[in-house]
């Protein structure tokens, strides 16, 4: 009896070859495992291809909500932006599929995982932690870095003799990966650092100078950090992203164009659309400067970074990311309310915030005459606060004599 493997399948090109491949070099029975997280794929096209291909077994897995409520949500309650500037679309993903192909490599007894990231990326790194966090006994398979093909041509020429279906090109301007919470961007004519992102690039967001003239306004509940609803309306985590992305896109907001520093030693660059996930952001951060103090607040901002890294290195299933996440949960319990925000031609301005849980308070804030605040106060509060000030400058002084 042949031997089965799970791989991560996309139906693109890489993964398409890499089923003929284990079968020739392995002799694997192939089961192509795709997951939906909200792509924009023709699924029934994406399992007719895999058959085409040599799989043995082809599962379509629609992970959209999970994705979002156990993924994408805590990541944005934690704050977490790698290097304060991307969203990490990409990374949040792995994980998951990673851990589901671990679980149906389980199901089915077969002994390895593969997947088709390349030697130069970070999903190589993402994928392969969470197979040895959760499946230690399975062999991992990686071909980009065993096998003779060595450009995306080759890979084309391999498709044809075998009679894979072929959509793609040999010239290729970028590469894209794509989710219900971004679009990333990257490779082709975005490796020329001084070039601009061509505008017909862009597959979701209006261009911000193209954008309504007129503004829109959205307001944003959250339950201890977690979006729950949209202009009063409880809804799922799939409608609520669903709804952010769409008047996000519409406005102009979400596009991001950065250099990063990979996991694996060199820089990159990254275009990215993350229109929902952007405004989700910036109501959250508005809701909590009405709720956690001042001594939070610092802290989190250290742990938000810790948490980006993380993710940003597949890190997901280690002891650091669950001590995080019970931190995150005390401290963000709190974190409840509503925001209310205008879009604008890429802009995005708070118009309200609101907590029943609020620590602002009016009384202590005014300047107007009345409240609990003693002006009078402030005095000793200032001499005993630069005490030890003053002490250091009267040695300085007496130094210098």
């Amino acid at each position: 009896m042949s031997k089965k493997i799970v791989l991560a399948y996309s139906g693109g090109l890489d993964t398409s070859i890499i089923i003929p491949w284990l079968n020739e070099n392995y002799n694997y029975e192939v089961i192509a495992y795709a997951a939906d997280l909200g792509q924009e794929e023709d699924w029934d096209k994406v399992q007719e291809k895999a058959y085409k291909s040599g799989a043995a077994k082809v599962i379509v897995d629609d992970l959209k909500e999970e994705f979002i409520r156990d993924y994408a949500f805590p990541t944005l309650r934690a704050g977490a932006l790698y290097e304060r500037q991307y969203y990490l679309g990409t990374a949040i993903g792995r994980p998951l599929i990673a851990k589901k192909q671990v679980e149906l490599a389980q199901a089915e007894g077969a002994t390895a995982v593969c997947h088709g990231c390349t030697g130069k990326g970070n999903d190589q790194v993402r994928f392969e932690l969470t197979f040895q966090a959760l499946g230690p006994e399975l062999e991992i398979i990686a071909p980009w870095r065993i096998w003779d093909i060595a450009s995306r041509e080759q890979a084309i020429d391999y498709a044809k003799t075998r009679g894979i279906p072929v959509e793609a090109t040999k010239e290729k301007p970028y590469s894209m990966d794509g989710n219900l919470w971004h679009i990333s961007y990257e490779g082709g004519i975005l490796e020329d650092a001084k070039s601009p992102a061509r505008k017909d690039m862009f597959k979701w967001t209006v261009d911000p100078m193209d954008a309504p003239d007129d503004p829109a306004v959205i307001s944003i509940d959250f339950e201890a950090g977690i979006p729950v609803g949209i202009d009063g309306v409880r809804l799922d985590p799939v409608t609520i992203i669903e709804r952010a992305n769409d008047i996000a896109a519409k406005n102009g907001v979400g596009r991001v164009d950065i250099i990063e520093n990979r996991l694996v030693g060199m820089k990159s660059r990254g275009v990215y659309e993350t229109p929902g996930g952007t405004l989700l952001f910036f109501a959250l951060r508005h809701l909590e400067s009405l709720t956690l103090d001042r001594e939070v607040t610092k802290f989190k901002s250290l742990v938000s970074d810790r948490y980006a890294e993380l993710v940003y290195y597949g890190q997901w299933f280690t002891p650091l990311k669950a001590g995080l996440d019970s931190f995150l949960e005390d401290v963000m319990r709190y974190v409840t309310g509503t925001v209310t925000v205008q879009l604008y031609k890429g802009n995005l301005t708070p118009l309200s915030r609101y907590s029943p849980y609020a620590l602002y308070d009016e009384t202590l804030a005014t300047f107007e005459a009345g409240g609990d605040y003693d002006q009078k106060d402030s005095a000793g509060f200032i001499r005993l606060f630069g005490l030890g000030t003053q002490r250091a400058s009267n040695r300085m002084l007496k130094g210098n004599d």
